[in-house]
């Protein structure tokens, strides 16, 4: 592999990284199990793979990233917690499996592509949670006025 392919390749590591920066941030300003660090790692070490695959190695390419979902499926599953019967953080198992497929797009050159699902992501992240957050104040059971009756 020529230096210069590598040096491409480190320019798509630095925006994988950048990009999962803008998802992990939210996961980490939530205090979830997989912040800001998990989100950056699983994007770099998704594009690496992915970018080896398409230099490195002859063959299928298509199996290491077969692999890289593999992988991710079992640190997403991880993640998620069962508590009372409920599993906990899908959300963030969810994003670290969109932060992985991110990485593979920087990888294969897809930048555009990328940054465009970066942004969706953000936004189901951020954006969706106020809608989401808005609907459930409005419907909470301790907004019932019947509550505030004094019963006989």
């Amino acid at each position: 592999m020529s230096l210069y392919v590598q040096a491409v390749i480190i320019l798509q590591l630095l925006l994988a990284a950048f990009l999962a920066t803008l998802i992990g941030w939210d996961r980490e300003h939530r205090g979830q199990p997989a912040g800001l660090r998990t989100h950056i790692l699983v994007a770099v070490g998704s594009c690496l793979f992915t970018s080896l695959s398409e230099h490195a190695f002859s063959g299928d390419t298509g199996r290491v990233a077969a692999q890289v979902v593999v992988g991710i499926g079992f640190l997403g599953a991880g993640t998620i917690i069962q508590r009372k019967g409920q599993a906990n953080h899908l959300t963030t198992a969810a994003s670290i499996w969109a932060t992985a497929a991110v990485g593979m797009s920087v990888g294969v050159g897809a930048w555009f592509l990328a940054l465009g699902a970066t942004l969706i992501i953000w936004a189901v992240l951020v954006v969706v949670r106020l809608v989401k957050k808005d609907d459930v104040v409005t419907s909470s059971p301790t907004s019932n006025k019947s509550d505030n009756v004094q019963k006989p």
